[in-house]
């Protein structure tokens, strides 16, 4: 008879939760733009500066489960690339205004990991994202050094979950539907 997962040893290995947030690294948002238009546009770098992370550690694979929050109202345009002309503060108040009440609706931004693969320095990250009222799987690859340093990139594409990606110009200028979201934190080092 084959052993099944019941039979497998489990790791009793006691955890240590650990809480993150905007001082010990980064949440940022990574948008590309398309159509005939795109040139006079911007490639926009959009920072949360309001969430919360906690990572259970300890056992094998050493990071047990993640969960992490974010504060739609905190988006705040950080950087615009390309484009004819800098982005303005007015229009960096602007586009964060959009994408809170048009884009996200206010709503919050949440990611819980269900499963959590791999015990180097490469980790699989499966769960649940929560965005826009809607929730779906996702999985990430994050990067955990020995230093502590935490890292990942992770693509969501806003159709999957129901969000029309923000147009304008009668539909010349778009926001692509695929986004980066770049995760960078520091573990305490034991």
């Amino acid at each position: 008879m084959r052993p099944g997962p019941a039979d497998d040893p489990v790791d009793m290995t006691p955890t240590q939760r650990v809480t993150l947030g905007p001082d010990e690294g980064s949440v940022v948002v990574r948008t590309s733009k398309e159509g005939p238009m795109a040139k006079v546009a911007h490639d926009l770098v959009i920072e949360a500066t309001s969430w919360q992370a906690t990572v259970d550690l300890g056992g094998e694979p050493p990071v047990r489960a993640v969960a992490l929050e974010v504060d739609p109202h905190s988006l705040v345009v950080r950087d615009g690339v390309g484009g004819v002309k800098p982005l303005s503060d007015d229009d960096r108040g602007r586009i964060s205004s959009t994408i809170d009440a048009k884009v996200l609706h206010g709503q919050a931004i949440s990611f819980r990991s269900d499963r959590i693969l791999g015990d180097g320095p490469t980790l699989v990250v499966e769960g649940a994202l929560t965005l826009a009222g809607q929730t779906h799987p996702l999985r990430a690859t994050l990067e955990v050094d020995g230093d502590g340093a935490i890292r990942g990139t992770i693509p969501v594409t806003q159709t999957a979950w129901g969000i029309t990606p923000h147009s304008a110009m009668m539909g010349q200028l778009r926001v692509g539907d695929d986004v980066e979201v770049v995760v960078e934190a520091r573990l305490p080092v034991a």
